[in-house]
């Protein structure tokens, strides 16, 4: 029996705007879905955890840990966030490396994943797009999809990173819009270079991050690039990027393991390096970054096994997990690729709303 949210978000987007991104109220550090609770993507972990950040303690989890995809495991996820009562995860897989990356004992083959998936709270998967192991570029079919955002009308905004490409996949799985050249990697018109997050602005345009391509573009529906962000040519690596209220671009620079701020002039107005901190590895190449309602900013540090919340001035007010220490015991993650609190949606897509909110920027 599908639960009355999962119906409202899946079937009925008239109810779900009442529902959506309604997360529970309650005291008890152990509820799932409270409020400011934090939703990470524990990559090599093979899981997606929701931590209270007060205790540190798990409240729920998907993913058993294996390295082979199922109903009730996602393997090397690099994406999560909360929608409503379901969880929408990107199972990204694990690329085959020698010696084997953690989490996937495979160093030829890799472990595949290739599925966006919502989760229900007793981890029921309940809508699913792409094939468990199966990377493909046809119907139903996904190669290493690395981000998913649900959007206000309900379709699921897909970075299809392999396959080169950006699609907008609606609930009955058919592809609806589409921005770079499936499988043709390039800087030219409609195309990509290894994409690795997109996100839809309030304008309807798509803000992208074009890892390869160094760079952030924001384009239109009609495949227009209309700005392009790379931190006066200084960006290396475009994992992430967001609009910010105040009309700024907030850009994951991994390669400089850098959080960049910039104005619409593609100046710096505020920057945050994560290998300068004390205990830092050579080369943690963040992976998220998300600012907060509060006006903090919120980091995965991949490599540096931690997620972190700076303030404005830069003072690391929370952590959780062991710098430089992968693991999957009390308090650790192990590569966790992004983090996202559990109601503020701060910088990101923005969700559907009840009809009595008001629409102004959070």
């Amino acid at each position: 029996m599908l639960r009355r949210t999962q119906i409202a978000v899946m079937f009925l987007p008239a109810v779900a705007s009442v529902l959506f991104n309604r997360p529970a109220l309650a005291d008890d550090d152990h509820a799932f879905n409270r409020v400011g609770n934090i939703v990470i993507a524990d990559q090599f972990n093979n899981r997606v955890v929701e931590i209270n950040p007060e205790t540190h303690g798990i409240v729920w989890q998907f993913g058993t840990g294996s390295s082979v995809p199922g109903p009730d495991s996602i393997v090397g996820t690099n994406d999560a966030e909360r929608v409503g009562e379901l969880t929408l995860i990107s199972g990204t897989g694990i690329p085959p490396a020698s010696p084997p990356l953690p989490g996937c004992p495979d160093a030829v083959n890799g472990c595949p994943d290739n599925r966006v998936i919502l989760v229900d709270p007793d981890g029921r998967i309940v809508w699913q797009y792409g094939q468990a192991g199966v990377a493909g570029a046809g119907p139903d079919q996904l190669n290493t999809p690395v981000a998913a955002t649900l959007l206000r009308n309900f379709h699921v905004l897909i970075t299809d990173q392999v396959n080169e490409r950006v699609i907008e996949v609606n609930l009955e799985k058919h592809i609806v819009w589409q921005y770079g050249a499936t499988g043709v990697s390039g800087n030219g018109a409609n195309q990509l270079n290894n994409p690795n997050s997109a996100e839809l602005l309030r304008n309807g345009h798509i803000l992208i991050a074009d890892e390869n391509n160094n760079r952030v573009i924001e384009v239109t529906r009609d495949h227009e690039i209309v700005a392009t962000f790379t931190a006066g040519g200084t960006v290396s690596g475009a994992a992430f990027a967001s609009r910010l209220p105040n009309g700024d671009t907030l850009i994951t620079d991994s390669n400089n393991n850098r959080i960049v701020e910039v104005d619409s002039h593609d100046q710096v107005v505020w920057q945050y390096f994560t290998n300068l901190r004390p205990g830092s590895v050579a080369a943690p190449l963040p992976t998220r970054a998300v600012r907060l309602s509060n006006g903090n900013t919120l980091i995965s540090d991949q490599f540096n096994d931690q997620v972190i919340e700076i303030n404005p001035a830069k003072v690391i007010v929370f952590t959780q997990g062991m710098i430089g220490v992968g693991g999957n015991g009390a308090g650790q993650l192990n590569g966790p690729y992004d983090a996202k609190v559990v109601g503020d949606f701060t910088g990101l897509t923005r969700p559907p709303q009840r009809a009595d909110d008001d629409d102004s920027e959070n």
